[in-house]
């Protein structure tokens, strides 16, 4: 981890007690924000990209994280890939998308929301 990210790091857990989730430290910012693609959104999600991984948490250790940090509905998915890394294609065609409804009826029993409502806020017009 860069020193920048460290110092970051520290900043961070002094503030919250450990790194939090994107939608803690700006909650009104959509998933899908330029806000998350440059400047301190895009500082975030890489010290938090690099942070998560440094932790090589069991799926048991991620869904406790997110159980003090449960996300809005709309980062739903984003919470998906944290906790089971699931990747982008199948591996058979980079076309066709893994099938996340397995993950978030996992996500679901787990209570942290379900598919529906994750894109109902996802496609809600309001930051």
């Amino acid at each position: 981890m860069e020193p920048w990210m460290e110092l970051e790091v520290e900043r961070l857990t002094v503030t919250y007690g450990t790194v939090p989730p994107p939608w803690t430290v700006a909650p009104d910012e959509h998933p899908y924000s330029a806000y998350w693609r440059m400047g301190r959104g895009e500082s975030h999600i890489m010290v938090w990209g690099a942070w998560w991984a440094a932790q090589a948490w069991d799926e048991a250790a991620r869904i406790a994280y997110f159980r003090q940090f449960p996300p809005q509905p709309r980062w739903l998915d984003w919470m998906l890939d944290a906790v089971w890394d699931l990747p982008l294609s199948d591996g058979e065609d980079d076309e066709a998308l893994v099938d996340r409804t397995p993950y978030f009826a996992r996500a679901e029993a787990l209570g942290f929301g379900s598919q529906q409502g994750h894109e109902q806020d996802l496609n809600d017009p309001r930051p």
